[in-house]
């Protein structure tokens, strides 16, 4: 198996999903890749002040900026990428901003008008803290791994997708997880980025401890996963995940997909499947801050033992 690295140059980092985007790189399935990423503003060098305007490495910056694509030889539509997190690490600096942004959820808050407000984060020994003393254990993590919808043409990358993953923003995919994403199209495409120091479930200021990351990423091909969609498996547990505009939709979509892999589990029929994950499963509602919403279910290792 070979290691590689890719840095996050101008020739090997992209704002948008499209299946057209050349490979920046291209390895055998069990190889592994060091990435480095940038913010996900892509900002090239430290933010002086929360409202900092650049310089960015893109103008006009629409959606994340990406390293990648990354592609799999063998991966073809229909099989299942695997994604192991061997490690995370953030960089020095982070910011996060909240409101000021017309959105649903900050029209609830009465956030919606008037300016973000800003904060900067200096970022080392497992410990985020702010311009006033207050400080974050950190919990480094990529709120995006993804790749391109089947479709041509670009795609935003702004909203998470059931198939092939992108901006899910799930704060459980800390090192030792393993992601799993159902590949579009050929060579899988691999785009990673958007790096977050800390988050709390549901993202609920629309930003994260947002900073750069790099992350090294062993990359697999995975034939007749238990589940057909999304999911991974944590230090914490397995995970399932519905991705809908419409909340209940999505914690409907995380339970389903949970209940199959319970079945298989435990080789049980779903009835059963369901009574009993009413005493150990726990719904997470994974993001609030994207076009669709996210829910993850958790099923903690060793919560539910067979005889």
């Amino acid at each position: 198996m070979t290691r590689h690295r890719l840095p996050a140059t101008r020739e090997n980092v992209v704002n948008v999903f499209d299946r057209d985007t050349p490979p920046v790189l291209t390895v055998d399935p069990g190889d592994t890749v060091v990435v480095d990423s940038l913010d996900a503003a892509g900002f090239l060098e430290p933010m002086r002040t929360p409202h900092d305007t650049g310089p960015t490495m893109f103008e006009g910056r629409i959606g994340h900026c990406l390293t990648g694509p990354v592609a799999v030889r063998g991966a073809a539509p229909g099989a299942v990428l695997a994604v192991r997190v061997g490690s995370l690490e953030p960089g020095t600096w982070g910011w996060t901003l909240a409101g000021g942004r017309d959105t649903p959820l900050n029209r609830r808050l009465g956030l919606a008008n008037g300016p973000e407000t800003g904060l900067l984060w200096d970022i080392r020994d497992g410990t985020a803290t702010d311009g006033h003393g207050r400080t974050v254990t950190t919990a480094p993590f990529l709120g995006v791994i993804g790749v391109p919808p089947a479709a041509p043409g670009p795609h935003s990358t702004l909203p998470p997708r059931a198939e092939g993953g992108g901006n899910i923003d799930c704060r459980e995919l800390v090192a030792g997880s393993t992601l799993y994403l159902p590949v579009t199209v050929p060579g899988a495409l691999l785009h990673l980025g958007d790096g977050h120091a800390a988050q709390g479930n549901g993202e609920v200021a629309g930003t994260a401890i947002e900073c750069p990351m790099t992350t090294e990423v062993t990359l697999d091909l995975v034939e007749d996963p238990p589940v057909p969609g999304l999911h991974a498996e944590t230090p914490e547990g397995r995970i399932t995940f519905g991705i809908d505009p419409d909340l209940d939709t999505a914690a409907a979509g995380a339970l389903d997909a949970m209940l199959s892999w319970m079945c298989v589990l435990f080789d049980t029929d779903r009835r059963t499947a369901l009574a009993l994950a009413g005493g150990v499963l726990d719904l997470r509602v994974t993001q609030v801050a994207s076009a669709a919403y996210g829910v993850h279910a958790v099923l903690p290792h060793g919560a539910l033992r067979t005889p």
